[in-house]
């Protein structure tokens, strides 16, 4: 029951792949949402950006920083966006005197009635309805609006932008398109909304040395990177008038790989570093529980599951990183892992024998169930080994292929495995400890907004990748459903599962991590792992495929 279940949404993906790339086909009929597609301005700079590439290992997807842009044509319209209205304040009344007035005493104030919580966070949503710092909390149309930096438009002129991200807000019934409005309506979303303390935000009480801390991003041409530049960076900065100021770094500028993160981030090595599986997972595979290639079907099931597992992700970290903390996530939209190659991959016959470029272990044990060799590269080596023919086919993110110019070395691209998930900023615990508790709180919150504006931000990332690479002159090949079914029935439960088995050493070791997996995963992808590691189906019964 489980895995027919599965596997309907899985085709289900497909069809939604299939229409995405069709959308600028159908576009250019609808002239009213148009927008000047010949714009020369040069909306790629990021802040401070660097000429660093990013090391092998990474999964997300990162931004496009380079490339042609794309000529894309207008998107279909968008719900409108919400123009946000004033609440009238009541007319204070005036008592009647009945005695004489005492002229020498101060004359009354009125003073208007204090909002409730409701009332306070939807005026506040009012007030930054339609551009950065944008919440819902009602009405999704004031999420739409521009991004907090020119460099997150990826090219696309601005009136275009705004109603493709109403069109992927929205979805698209027509189009195949799904609503992105399981992130808004989430726990998860809610409580980040709590987390932010947006209406009472914590007073600065500090005041004394300037406290500067390094973060180390991936690097900061992506886009999650550049909102803690552009975004949270300044918010910090600004609320606490100037003394605590977070220096953004890249790996390749700090002369790290990655794969070390957990370990230095733990001595002190590193103050703050942005902590994912793909890196670390030879350190700590227990951290691989978030991007087991092939397990969700679509957005939805990505966003929800990874959300469920959110804070036993965190205690894993901080058990890994001898106590350090999860500061914030970074939302990686648009990574969604596409293979990249010459040939058309159309079923998973076509693997076979082809050589592959992977970034993961998970990725590697994915390959091979498909019947391919994996070799993993250095990202440096990317394009040279396709133009070369060293490899047949790169898994690569969506969004990163347009700037690894992966279009001129190759023509098709097969997929996707989705995923719609975060990676960790984690902050070393002695450099944290030595923060004041008003400051820590100004962070926390400041944090959660971040995360609030890269989540707004997301229903267009995931919709423009593809298109940004149709644009280009790759050609989409969605999975089959028959190598939808092969996936979910021989790859993820034969390969791909069993691969992070072994590296978890179960079942003698890790058997708590398995226990959070059946809790929190299991539900959403229809696999139950046993205690002497088997694997069964079992009914799904959370996420959009449940009760199917």
């Amino acid at each position: 029951m489980g895995s027919k279940n599965f596997i309907r949404k899985g085709l289900m993906a497909v069809r939604l792949y299939a229409e995405i790339v069709t959308i600028f086909a159908v576009l250019p009929l609808l002239a009213a949402c148009g927008g000047d597609d010949t714009d020369d301005t040069d909306v790629t700079a990021q802040p401070t950006p660097t000429a660093t590439t990013v090391p092998a290992t990474e999964e997300p997807a990162p931004a496009v920083t380079e490339g042609p842009a794309p000529t894309t044509p207008a998107a279909t319209s968008a719900t409108q966006q919400a123009q946000p209205t004033a609440t009238a304040v009541p007319e204070p009344t005036v008592a009647v005197a009945t005695e004489e007035p005492d002229l020498t005493a101060a004359p009354p104030t009125a003073s208007a009635p204090t909002p409730s919580p409701a009332e306070a966070l939807a005026a506040y949503a009012a007030e930054k309805a339609n551009g950065p710092g944008a919440i819902f909390v009602g009405d999704p149309t004031q999420l739409i609006g521009p991004p907090p930096h020119e460099g997150l438009v990826f090219q696309f002129p601005e009136e275009l932008y705004t109603q493709m991200s109403g069109l992927a807000l929205a979805g698209s019934e027509q189009l195949g398109l799904p609503s992105h409005m399981f992130i808004y309506t989430s726990d998860y979303y809610r409580d980040l909304i709590a987390k932010a303390n947006l209406t009472n935000p914590t007073e600065l009480a500090y005041s004394g040395e300037e406290i500067s801390i390094q973060h180390v991003c991936i690097d900061r041409q992506l886009p999650p990177c550049v909102l803690i530049q552009a975004y949270l960076a300044p918010n910090i900065a600004r609320r606490t008038n100037g003394q605590v100021s977070l220096e953004v770094t890249s790996f390749a500028e700090v002369q790290i790989d990655g794969q070390e993160t957990l370990s230095q981030v733990a001595t002190g090595t590193l103050s703050m570093v942005n902590i994912y599986t793909g890196y670390v997972a030879g350190e700590a595979p227990v951290l691989e529980i978030q991007s087991l290639w092939g397990s969700a079907a679509d957005w939805e099931t990505s966003y929800l599951s990874l959300t469920d597992l959110a804070d036993d992700v965190d205690q894993l970290i901080e058990q890994e990183t001898d106590g350090s903390r999860v500061f914030n996530r970074n939302w990686f939209a648009g990574a969604d892992q596409w293979i990249y190659s010459s040939k058309a991959l159309i079923s998973a016959e076509d693997f076979d024998g082809l050589e592959f470029r992977v970034s993961s272990a998970s990725q590697s044990d994915f390959i091979r169930g498909m019947g391919g060799d994996a070799i993993f590269t250095s990202l440096a080596e990317l394009y040279t080994s396709l133009d070369q023919g060293i490899v047949d086919a790169a898994v690569y993110g969506a969004l990163l292929a347009s700037s690894a110019k992966l279009f001129e070395v190759t023509d098709y691209m097969a997929g996707p495995l989705v995923g719609f998930g975060y990676t960790n900023n984690v902050i070393n615990r002695d450099v944290w400890n030595e923060i004041p508790e008003d400051i820590q709180q100004i962070m926390i919150e400041e944090g959660a907004k971040a995360e609030l504006e890269g989540l707004r931000l997301a229903p267009f990332q995931n919709v423009a990748a593809v298109a940004i690479n149709q644009q280009l002159g790759m050609q989409p090949i969605p999975f089959s459903p028959e190598t939808q079914q092969y996936i979910q029935q021989t790859v993820v439960p034969e390969y791909v599962i069993p691969g992070w088995l072994r590296r978890l050493g179960f079942p003698e070791r890790n058997g708590h991590v398995i226990e959070v997996y059946n809790e929190k995963s299991s539900p959403y992808t229809g696999i139950w792992i046993n205690e002497d590691g088997t694997i069964r189906q079992v009914e799904i019964s959370k996420g959009p495929g449940a009760g199917q």
